[in-house]
């Protein structure tokens, strides 16, 4: 299968200091593709330079086997994108808006009103004769993300989509997303880390210019992650805090509640084995004691922190 995406040593410097650094990079066709990194990270500029907004220092980069940048344009057709802050004529309504984008592609008659009604329908705005400086910030990205996919692309690509929405907006986005899964490869660009565990089905993790990991979610935190225990007691919470800690299977201890310890494990059968011992040591009860896996944010943090 031809990769949607395939980076080879992709760098791109600006004034002589590297905003890009050798990124070298394979996703697969239909997959919902999460590019993870703290601001500053240079997810807009990989973006850039898939789009042919902008040209690489060094390194070469294709979309479906089209060279960007090449003279005929060719990938530049099969591509559509939402920017971080997409911009929108207010006086339009969304069906205006989309069959303005459409003939942009030089779409028009049937078809155009076709595709126009479907993603209407796919963004939840079927109906809605409001015009577009009326619209909340979700309707608003619904919509980019409808306009995006106009000229029914190959490859969706979203520069922090759910940024600044409220968390039923998020939800609408998100599920938005969800449901091009295995009919359109999605590049999701975030800094949002619950949002790419909740559709995508695999990470890179950018820092300063530099991938410091790519895999499927679930493998990333098999590799990456440890489990962990989070433990209520009745009473000497503080002091069993201590305790654990002091045990080789503990690698961090935290109190996230009064009465509450949430440990992270080495060794998951060892410390579910020690622990009842220990807090009937203390003379307190044992409330709950419940097992979990670390999540993607800990990777997150365990990755970009060791990078720095």
């Amino acid at each position: 299968m031809t990769a949607a995406i395939r980076a080879t040593g992709l760098t791109k410097s600006y004034g002589g200091k590297p905003a890009l650094d050798s990124l070298t990079l394979d996703i697969e066709e239909g997959s919902i593709f999460g590019f993870l990194g703290p601001n500053g990270a240079g997810k807009t500029t990989t973006l850039r330079l898939i789009t042919g907004l902008a040209r690489p220092t060094r390194g070469a980069i294709q979309v479906f086997g089209n060279d960007v940048g090449a003279a005929d344009n060719a990938a530049r057709s099969e591509i559509g994108f939402l920017p971080d802050v997409p911009a929108f004529y207010g006086w339009m309504t969304a069906p205006e808006f989309l069959r303005f984008a459409g003939g942009l592609f030089g779409m028009s008659g049937a078809r155009l009103e076709d595709r126009t009604s479907m993603l209407l329908d796919l963004a939840g705005l079927s109906g809605v004769t409001t015009r577009i400086g009326g619209y909340s910030r979700g309707m608003k990205q619904r919509l980019g993300i409808a306009q995006a996919l106009i000229n029914a692309p190959r490859l969706l690509l979203l520069d922090e989509p759910t940024s600044a929405l409220d968390p039923m907006g998020r939800k609408d986005v998100l599920d938005m997303i969800a449901s091009l899964r295995g009919r359109t490869t999605v590049f999701f660009s975030t800094h949002i880390l619950s949002d790419v565990e909740r559709v995508c089905d695999t990470v890179a993790i950018l820092d300063r210019g530099r991938m410091v990991a790519h895999a499927p979610i679930d493998e990333l935190k098999a590799r990456y992650g440890k489990e962990k225990i989070l433990v209520e007691v009745t009473e000497n919470a503080d002091a069993l805090a201590e305790d654990f800690g002091e045990r080789p299977w503990a690698t961090a201890v935290t109190r996230p509640t009064q009465g509450s310890i949430e440990i992270t494990v080495t060794d998951l059968g060892a410390a579910q084995h020690d622990i009842p011992a220990m807090v009937a040591a203390r003379g307190s009860g044992l409330a709950r004691l419940e097992a979990g896996e670390v999540g993607l944010e800990e990777v997150f943090v365990e990755l970009v922190g060791s990078a720095k």
